[in-house]
Parts: structure tokens; C-alpha cells; sequence
């Protein structure tokens, strides 16, 4: 569970992060098979409660330079979802779009650090506990956050994303425009489907 402290947009941030992807069921918190949630009942929920009110999650919502949510609301229902990073495995039916033209996407890269490089350059990348593993269509650097890439990635591995179609691998594109997979049927993207492997100033590394 996560602790308060004085930043309260921040704080609200991570909690829907953290609520939305993974702790909806165990917290007792409602959640649809397509991400949704009712904002009502996140207001009681213990962290929230009494601190944040509905215009609090509109303006996180809409202030998240990530676009890490999205809303819905009409006459009757105002709910909230993540649009993508989900481990709830109830949460099967994400507004994705499914990729078959390789030549759309200039990049598919993923961000890592190097307590980890020497398991992946043997295994390959793998969901984890997540239901899909993240790229993003760009890197990043110091200023910028973006779309399914951490800010603090030490190594970028890209993904020879035409060869990996071809071999059956599935991937889709989030509303937030992050590229999902959720691996092969042990959850696996394997190095054959490296196309480089650099650390975050530019120098290659060895994979194969």
C-alpha cells in the first residue's frame, strides 16, 4: 500500500496507478473486464477518502503528460480506468489495437536497467507479473517522459518487430500509444528478436 506525503498530485497519481493495475481486486475495489472502475468507489476507499474529491481525478487525468488513465462518464456513471501495465487478470478486453504492418512503427523499444540486462540477453524479455510487456515507438531523455518507457532506463533493447509478427508473436497498440506483447506461452520475448541493444548514451551492447 502506498504512503501519503505532501505532494496530494502526486500522491493521487501513483495511488490510481497502483489501484488500477494491481491492487483493484485485493483492495475490494470493483473492476470490469475492460479496466473500469466507478470513481465513487475509489472515493472510499481508505487512501482517498476525505483528502480527494472527483475534480482531484479529472485533473490528474487530464494533467498526466503519460496519459497513463482514461475516463468515462455519462448521466448515471463516472468511471476511471489505466490504460495500460495491468497484472489483474480480470482485466482481458483493453481498448488495443492490433499490429500487423511492421512498417508503421519506426521503433519498438523497451527500457531496462542493468542489474537485469545479464537475465535478459540469456532468457529474453518477459511479462512478469503484468499481462503484457511494454515498448514504447520512441526513447526518451532527461526532460521528457514518455508513453511506456521509464525516464531512468539504463538500457534500451529493440525489437526486430517484422520477425517477430512473422513468428507469431502478438502485439497491439494501447490508447496511450504504448506497444504491448504478452510474449509467447511462457510470457517471453526471446533475443532472436533483438534488433539492438544500447545502453541510454548510445553504445551498443553485445547480445548474441
Amino acid at each position: 500500500m502506498l504512503k501519503a506525503n505532501n505532494n496530494r498530485s502526486n500522491d493521487l497519481g501513483k495511488f490510481l496507478s497502483w489501484i488500477l493495475r494491481h491492487g483493484a481486486v485485493n483492495e475490494g475495489i470493483p473492476i470490469a473486464i475492460d479496466g473500469f472502475v466507478p470513481v465513487e468507489s475509489l472515493l472510499e476507499h481508505r487512501f482517498l477518502k476525505g483528502r480527494f474529491t472527483k475534480n482531484d481525478i479529472i485533473k490528474v487525468v487530464e494533467t498526466d503528460d503519460k496519459r497513463r488513465f482514461a475516463l468515462k462518464f455519462n448521466e448515471t456513471s463516472f468511471k476511471i480506468r489505466a490504460n495500460q501495465g495491468h497484472s489483474i487478470k480480470v482485466v482481458i478486453t483493453l481498448e488495443l489495437t492490433p499490429i500487423t504492418n511492421a512498417n508503421s512503427f519506426e521503433h519498438v523499444v523497451h527500457g531496462t536497467f542493468f542489474k537485469k540486462w545479464n537475465k535478459i540477453k540469456l532468457e529474453g524479455l518477459h511479462r512478469m507479473k503484468r499481462n503484457h510487456i511494454h515498448f514504447s515507438q520512441n526513447i526518451t531523455d532527461s526532460s521528457t517522459n514518455i508513453s511506456g518507457l521509464r525516464k531512468n532506463s539504463e538500457i534500451f533493447i529493440y525489437i526486430d518487430l517484422e520477425a517477430a509478427l512473422q513468428s507469431g508473436l502478438q502485439f497491439f497498440l494501447s490508447a496511450n500509444d504504448v506497444i504491448l506483447c504478452p510474449g509467447d506461452e511462457e510470457g517471453f520475448i526471446k533475443p532472436i528478436f533483438f534488433k539492438k541493444v544500447c545502453r541510454a548514451n548510445g553504445c551498443p551492447l553485445e547480445f548474441h
